[in-house]
């Protein structure tokens, strides 16, 4: 996808079938930023969630000395009001107040309030905006509920959006610890949706620089919109919650003790398997799993009917299916808590794997530039900090990975899309935080939008691995498949992707 700038460096990274246009983040590049924003003297930033806290800090910092101001606007009552003050955000000089006052002055108006204060309350917001002021996303949920009530963004504003392919706390947590390492952070995709004074690319070229994104890549609001919704109710969340709970009970059944059983599931994908897709690429967790021919059959039961229910989630995305049961489910919930999922009995024992670990998380290395994704060595132990990487959780996980990346290439995905809302968020940013914390906790403290498509989708992924992949596992492999996925574009693709990829130590 063409992506132009008058101000910053586009280059042209070289993927399967040809190139992409991406730039390259930096704080070197951040002196450029005030003019990229062509205009723009005042941010407001709606929300103090996750990506609301991280953003608006990271913009603050990125801006700083600039003249730019960065508010935060919060709903009348928030319980954030207090965090906010103290991360430095204030009524007094004017950079914390109501989100409709604070909409209201915003030459970019960043719309990081939850899905569903986003889609009851998106009117007020729009009827504030400063003539010409830009909308800005961070996915394409609006799009797709205007899209729902046949409606559309207010005519003559910009609607940018920049898409962090990570967590908030990553976000934050990699910008911080990449103070001393150019461009270290979360890769962001952009997309400019409408583009009147023709300023669009540019402002969200800044944005995506300032929160610290080491490479940027276009896309669509609309093709954002899908891979995000579909990925995290699979690979990214969903099928990562169904997969555990079935190998779980699949490793208890076959004799293991419960702790054995949390670390040969849980544990093998939250740290070994993730550390070593992130350093070494896809096909090196084969490799590391010591047991190939396992590995190979795990991944054959496996990969066509993971990717048969990805095909099925995205097509309920693309017809708002998916989208409507949100709301739905929203509206069920409006006057009570949603339940919490970790009450099976596999979570009670994480806090025993956890003592159990002989290389605290923190101090792995993640990332690195090498170039290496495409394959490599990485033992199982060495990979892991304590625990191996077992051959059977290795192939259904890197099958059920797989069949998201070859959906999204047959639905007409870029390389960069496809490799971030597959593998990078996950290996780079979700994975380590359910490793810190635990699988079932992610669920249950991540936005509604992925706790509820997570819910609604992870029991399916459960009967999947449990009823058809599971039970397959003494067929042997299909040999056919196996080289497909040895051969598979993708990994090209991700080394090109691992290029732009400063080395940061993440801690969760």
């Amino acid at each position: 996808m063409g992506m132009e700038s008058s101000v910053f460096r586009v280059e042209s990274m070289t993927v399967p079938g040809g190139a992409e246009a991406i730039v390259r983040g930096g704080r070197d590049l951040f002196p450029l930023l005030p003019s990229a924003l062509h205009g723009v003297e005042r941010i407001g930033v709606l929300g103090w969630g996750p990506q609301g806290r991280a953003q608006a800090l990271n913009l603050r910092d990125s801006l700083a000395g600039s003249g730019i101001t960065v508010a935060v606007g919060l709903r009348p009552g928030s319980r954030s009001l207090d965090d906010a003050r103290a991360n430095g955000f204030n009524e007094d000089d004017g950079t914390l107040g109501d989100w409709l006052e604070i909409a209201a002055s915003a030459d970019l108006v960043i719309l990081l309030i939850a899905d569903a204060a986003l889609a009851a309350h998106h009117e007020e917001i729009f009827a504030v905006l400063k003539p010409g002021a830009t909308i800005g996303l961070s996915h394409g949920f609006l799009l797709g509920y205007l899209r729902e009530l046949g409606r559309d963004f207010p005519a003559g504003h910009p609607v940018i959006a920049v898409c962090p392919k990570g967590m908030g706390d990553s976000v934050r947590r990699l910008y911080v610890q990449g103070a001393t390492v150019n461009g270290a952070g979360i890769n962001a995709s952009i997309a400019v949706h409408a583009d009147p004074d023709g300023h669009g690319t540019d402002r969200a070229l800044a944005w995506s620089i300032a929160l610290g994104s080491p490479y940027t890549f276009a896309t669509t609001l609309s093709a954002e919109y899908h891979s995000d919704i579909v990925g995290e109710r699979a690979i990214l969340l969903g099928a990562v919650h169904g997969l555990v709970e079935a190998l779980y009970r699949y490793f208890r059944i076959a004799g293991a003790d419960p702790v054995t059983a949390y670390e040969r599931s849980t544990e093998t994908i939250t740290g070994p398997i993730a550390r070593t897709i992130s350093k070494h690429g896809i096909p090196a967790v084969r490799a590391a799993s010591g047991d190939s021919d396992l590995f190979d059959r795990a991944y054959s039961a496996a990969y066509r009917p993971a990717r048969d229910l990805v095909a099925e989630i995205y097509d309920e995305v693309a017809d708002g299916t998916e989208l409507r049961s949100v709301i739905l489910a929203e509206q069920r919930l409006a006057n009570r808590p949603m339940t919490q999922i970790g009450g099976s009995p596999m979570w009670s024992h994480s806090p025993t794997v956890h003592a159990r670990r002989s290389t605290p998380y923190r101090t792995v290395r993640y990332g690195g530039g090498s170039g290496d994704a495409r394959g490599g060595g990485a033992s199982g132990a060495a990979a892991g900090g304590g625990a191996g990487i077992d051959a059977v959780t290795a192939g259904v996980f890197v099958g059920t990975m797989m069949g998201q990346v070859d959906e999204f290439v047959v639905r007409g995905h870029a390389w960069s899309e496809i490799v971030n809302e597959s593998v990078i968020e996950a290996v780079d940013s979700l994975l380590p935080y359910m490793h810190a914390r635990d699988v079932a906790y992610m669920v249950d403290n991540c936005s509604r939008t992925a706790r509820l498509g997570a819910r609604r989708w992870g029991p399916r992924f459960q009967a999947v691995y449990e009823q058809i992949a599971l039970p397959q596992l003494d067929q042997p492999a299909d040999a056919q498949l196996i080289k497909e996925f040895l051969a598979n574009p993708a990994h090209e693709a991700l080394a090109a992707a691992a290029e732009l990829r400063p080395s940061v130590d993440i801690s969760v």
